[in-house]
């Protein structure tokens, strides 16, 4: 690991500031992706800028059709708030799935988002749940969001400070996780807005994705068997030493057909 300067500033206006003036900064929220990298020199930021504490960031209510949730909230804090087991407890089940118990003690909501790895579960359920995610100067529309491998909206000094969820009337998350990481191999959220279903597709492709085809037959039927000949998202799908791309494809539907089934039988 290259030598960098550590900030640990007391307001969000001061790390963005901090962003600014420095030669090549980062923000650091959970760490999980940034420090592994720096630690194998694949980034070397001459200045971290450490978020934790700020309490702009951090904080969960829920407010009639939405549950806001402040960037810092860490996994297992979603997984265990009443007030997210209450409103959308599905989210607070993919919360629950996330890693193991030192990623879900150390990682957070905004830190995820803002890496849009390929396989993270967050960005699933932002897509699923029609989320706006709330920055230091603006608000994006999830569906405007993910742009690409590792790749969002955000500009690079830009902070997610809140994720405002849509409440659905129900909502499942399935994912096959790798074994190892328990990252999504794939994972799929199917959220039913009362009759109008949205769903959201993380590991699949290079960055989550909504399955129009699925959502259309799904909102004509909620029923597993309406994605049998439903047509799949028109994407790349992802090929690796965990899972093909035809595997994936075929586990897009399963995990689809898996929620819907759990949303059909009232466990969500």
């Amino acid at each position: 690991m290259n030598p960098f300067n550590y900030h640990k500033p007391s307001s969000l206006a001061a790390a963005v500031a901090l962003h600014r003036d420095a030669e090549d900064p980062a923000y650091l929220s959970g760490g999980h992706t940034l420090l592994p990298t720096m630690t194998q020199r694949l980034a070397a930021p001459s200045d971290l800028i450490d978020l934790e504490g700020l309490t702009e960031l951090t904080g969960i209510a829920a407010q009639g059709s939405v549950l806001s949730i402040g960037a810092f909230t860490r996994h297992a804090e979603v997984a265990a708030s009443s007030e997210v087991r209450g409103a959308l407890p599905a989210l607070a089940d993919l919360a629950e799935g996330v890693g193991d118990a030192q990623v879900r003690n150390r990682g957070t909501m905004g830190g995820s988002l803002a890496n849009s790895d390929p396989a993270a579960d967050y960005p699933a359920a932002a897509l699923a749940l029609n989320a706006v995610i709330r920055t230091d100067r603006r608000e994006i529309a999830a569906d405007d969001y993910f742009r690409g491998l590792f790749e969002t909206a955000l500009a690079e000094d830009e902070v997610i400070t809140r994720i405002d969820f849509a409440v659905p009337s129900r909502a499942a998350y399935e994912k096959f996780p790798n074994p190892a990481s328990r990252y999504a191999t794939v994972g799929v959220m199917v959220a039913d807005f009362r009759g109008a279903v949205r769903v959201g597709i993380t590991g699949a492709g290079p960055c989550a994705c909504r399955a129009p085809a699925f959502e259309a037959a799904l909102s004509a039927r909620l029923a597993p068997a309406s994605l049998d000949d439903a047509e799949l998202p028109a994407i790349d799908f992802n090929s690796d030493l965990h899972a093909s791309a035809e595997y994936r494809a075929h586990l897009v539907r399963v995990m689809a057909q898996r929620a819907t089934a759990r949303i059909a039988a009232g466990t969500d």
